[in-house]
């Protein structure tokens, strides 16, 4: 497959199960703590792809190991509680819109930090997409009350660290295999990942009473697709695309999120519908790979 055609073929992939993620974090809630939730996904993570992938360990320089370590807090251990306690009090699908500030934050993190020279277009359409979440985020106050606003700035902050970890991934992992990165990643946060699950209770649940073990079953798959198999998937195509093109996943995602919001009875009005549009706009703008002239 050539590289074009398969950077949006993951890119699509990505779309379809980290948009899926959103509704399973929300159904793991119903038996977990968000401290439960986020520790038993990282544990469980962590065993699938040291099964799958305990010879890519060796293959890591000592050298990379640091930035391993960065990138496993910055893109998924932090992002995996804020994201668990947010939805405690956010719907899914507006938890998944939100996250679509990671290109936003991409471009200025590799402009601040890495070099990066940033084109007009792409400016312009992470410009527009940010409106888009601008308007979600207003009409999610106005619903749910500004005393909420907590839980929507650590949605901004997980996508300041997934923007973060994706210019880490690029410009300080070169010639580390995906599926070494994303088992180093786990490897390091699955240390502390072990003792919040010890001190929050996870070892003593009570696995007869049905709300834990479905909430059990859906972070099980959750680990498995959303997050074992998505970070592969994810660091491959940082590697054969640009960071911005790699964060852009988190425009098309909320499409999917939506979609099983509104299934499992979420509430979205006209104007979050015209926001997730919005949002799609943006998508086009910061992807389209036709020459523009640089500023």
């Amino acid at each position: 497959m050539k590289t074009d055609y398969k950077k949006w073929f993951y890119l699509v992939l990505l779309s379809l199960i980290w948009g899926s993620s959103y509704i399973l974090i929300k159904k793991g809630l119903i038996g977990l703590t968000p401290l439960q939730l986020g520790s038993i996904r990282i544990l469980f993570t962590l065993c699938i792809l040291f099964v799958v992938g305990f010879s890519h360990l060796k293959k890591i320089p000592k050298s990379k190991w640091q930035w391993i370590a960065v990138s496993g807090f910055l893109g998924t251990f932090f992002p995996n509680f804020l994201f668990a306690y947010a939805e405690t009090k956010i719907d899914s699908a507006i938890a998944a819109v939100l996250n679509g500030l990671t290109p936003l934050f991409t471009l200025l993190l590799g402009l601040f930090f890495f070099g990066i020279a940033l084109k007009t277009k792409k400016i312009f359409g992470v410009l527009v997409g940010l409106f888009g979440t601008c308007i979600l985020v207003v009409k999610q106050i106005e619903s749910t009350g500004v005393e909420n606003g907590i839980f929507l700035f650590m949605i901004v902050i997980a996508a300041l660290c997934y923007a973060a970890n994706v210019n880490i991934i690029k410009y300080r992992l070169g010639g580390v295999t995906s599926l070494g990165i994303a088992l180093g990643n786990f490897v390091v946060i699955g240390i502390p990942a072990f003792f919040i699950a010890l001190d929050s209770g996870v070892f003593q649940l009570d696995m007869q009473l049905e709300a834990v073990t479905s909430s059990v079953g859906f972070i099980f798959v959750l680990a498995f697709f959303g997050t074992a198999m998505a970070k592969v998937v994810f660091n491959e195509l940082v590697a054969i695309s640009s960071p911005v093109f790699s964060s852009s996943i988190t425009y098309l995602l909320p499409v999917v999120a939506i979609f099983w919001g509104v299934l499992d009875g979420e509430q979205l009005d006209w104007l979050q519908f015209l926001a997730s549009g919005i949002i799609l706009g943006g998508v086009y703008l910061v992807t389209d790979t036709k020459k523009s002239h640089s500023k």
